[in-house]
């Protein structure tokens, strides 16, 4: 199959090391499934919008919210989801958020609804609903109004952190772990101090365009990586376990939980 396709996991390009990581994830999904794929970075601050948008997408990172957000018939068709060998994952294509703070500054759970936080961008799960929803069951939730944003993604939450700008900020949990394995030295100065409910992982997916034997050879090849050596040599150098099938039904439920939270915050942020 000489398909030419794009990949792309931009949402978790953390560093130059962790990408390197991914390179070799596509290298070997395009080698196993016959598909021709390219891997291009879509640096920040390029719109994500923009990388969804694309006709030849064939294995790109979209968050779950914006997924969501689309009409059936509009959306780019769903490969897999990862699992994360981490003990939040439960074995499940489920993601939450750390919420960090400086690790010399004590912060009780009273303290939260006092202090700056900071966001991603607005139509991210884990960079602003997620923290939007951990502070709205906080007791003195609807109290928050010193927020900063976009920060973009997690490197720009632990900047802003370490600048002083921001008190505390969430972080992806899965961004947390790769940088945790890869780049310790980047969160070395944060601590966690709160986790936020799961939400279904940000999931692969390819364009609605591309041919039905392509999305097939795609789909076959995440779903069985974890049966081949090197693909499961690959995934625990990621921090995985294995690639899932989405559920589409729990990424159907994050609009309302967004709607739900903007009613308990009552216009705050």
């Amino acid at each position: 199959m000489t398909t030419p396709a794009i990949a792309c996991s931009r949402m978790y390009n953390l560093s130059p090391k962790i990408s390197g990581h991914w390179d070799r994830l596509f290298h070997w999904l395009s080698g196993q499934s016959g598909v021709d794929l390219e891997v291009i970075p879509h640096a920040a601050p390029a719109p994500l919008s923009e990388l969804w948008a694309r006709p030849d997408m064939g294995a790109v990172f979209m968050c779950g919210f914006p997924f969501s957000g689309l009409a059936a018939d509009e959306r780019p068709v769903p490969l897999a989801a990862p699992v994360s060998l981490a003990d939040w994952a439960s074995g499940q294509p489920v993601y939450a958020s750390h919420i960090v703070a400086a690790r010399d500054r004590p912060l009780a759970e009273a303290d939260l609804s006092m202090v700056r936080w900071g966001w991603t961008v607005r139509d991210s799960q884990s960079g602003y609903n997620a923290p939007r929803e951990f502070v709205a069951e906080l007791a003195n939730g609807s109290s928050v109004h010193k927020t900063v944003g976009p920060l973009l993604n997690p490197r720009g939450v632990v900047e802003a952190i370490r600048t002083g700008a921001i008190d505390v900020g969430a972080i992806d949990a899965y961004a947390f772990q790769l940088m945790e394995m890869h780049e310790p030295e980047i969160i070395a100065p944060l601590r966690v101090v709160g986790t936020t409910r799961p939400a279904p992982f940000p999931l692969l997916v390819a364009a609605r365009g591309q041919p039905a034997e392509m999305i097939t050879a795609l789909k076959g090849a995440l779903l069985t990586m974890h049966q081949d050596p090197s693909g499961r040599d690959i995934l625990g150098s990621l921090g995985l376990a294995a690639f899932a099938e989405p559920d589409l039904a729990a990424y159907d439920q994050l609009p309302a939980r967004a709607q739900a939270v903007d009613h308990a915050l009552g216009g705050a942020w």
